[in-house]
């Protein structure tokens, strides 16, 4: 069984201001990362491009139809402050729901272990209907939908472990039962969701908040005492990871203080889980990560540990 990494050069033509965090840099960070001749052994694939009707596995249509609209012929244009549309945009974001997609099918039916699904602009802030946050359609939220709907998994555990609360995520599934949506992330910080009492309806919301410089430590026994006795008691059928690397000591929009090889521990205890309830089913989707270097060396680790190093 292999590990299967999906990308799509689509992801370059999300074109955002210059001096923006969430540049086009962040996918050449990951590309060379991934061109180390350990990582040869992975199976690569090309991202496919999403109908819209998939779209609305967590979100309106009359949501989508707007920002398909919103998409701009030549330049930019501004949802809000930080969030941007280009015409390259609509492309580069089906494509990162196609990829999550894709890498469901492979591994739910069967193929590859796991997979790694890099592109870019990250999903995770994206609610049922507003684009925050960098984000404009929420990735990981439709690959734990479409796991769901094509492939029939009864409950599906969404790990977040980017720096900044998935508030998006959170809304998609507030109420849904069959979804256990787990974060860990730097609290006080954008978007000012995650407190632990966020709990949704069914209680299947777990928020784990950080301090401003918590170290490897510290999120190592969050993980430990927070997250994995939720996923254990919930026993997943598919484990998404919307994996973002902003927690990294080097990464510019945050204050916490992890190392790559905290993200590698992370993967691993999740790969124990998954071993355990779900066959061993992982698909992990990128979020965000503004530093290069700790973007590079993040996602080297947690691809190491995908691969069963």
């Amino acid at each position: 069984m292999t590990t299967l990494y999906v990308s799509h050069p689509a992801s370059f033509d999300h074109e955002v201001p210059e001096g923006h965090p969430e540049r086009p840099a962040r996918m050449r960070a990951v590309e060379r990362a991934l061109e180390d001749e350990r990582f040869a052994g992975l199976v690569r694939a090309s991202a496919p491009k999403a109908e819209i009707e998939a779209v609305t596995l967590a979100h309106p249509r009359a949501y989508v139809d707007a920002l398909v609209a919103a998409v701009p012929e030549h330049g930019m244009v501004g949802i809000d402050s930080d969030t941007i549309l280009s015409a390259g945009s609509l492309e580069a974001t089906l494509r990162a729901v196609g990829g999550g997609m894709h890498a469901v099918d492979a591994v739910v039916g069967g193929g590859c272990r796991n997979a790694f699904v890099a592109m870019r602009p990250p999903g995770h802030h994206a609610e049922r209907t507003r684009s925050m946050g960098f984000c404009l359609f929420n990735h990981a939220a439709i690959a734990a939908r479409h796991a769901r709907q094509k492939h029939g998994a009864e409950r599906v555990a969404l790990v977040d472990w980017d720096v900044h609360h998935g508030n998006g995520s959170q809304d998609i599934f507030w109420d849904d039962a069959a979804v256990l949506y787990c974060s860990t992330h730097q609290m006080p910080l954008y978007p000012g969701t995650g407190a632990s009492s966020e709990r949704g309806e069914k209680d299947t919301i777990v928020n784990v908040p950080l301090r401003p410089n918590d170290d490897g430590e510290v999120f190592r026994e969050a993980f430990e005492t927070g997250i994995l006795p939720r996923l254990e008691r919930f026993r997943p059928d598919v484990i998404v990871i919307s994996a973002g690397f902003d927690a990294h000591r080097l990464d510019p929009l945050a204050n916490l203080r992890l190392e790559a090889e905290d993200f590698g521990w992370a993967t691993r205890r999740l790969m124990d889980v998954a071993d355990r309830c779900a066959g061993g089913r992982i698909v992990s989707i990128l979020e965000g990560g503004y530093s290069l270097e700790g973007l590079g060396k993040s996602v080297a680790a947690h691809v190491d540990a995908l691969m069963g190093r």
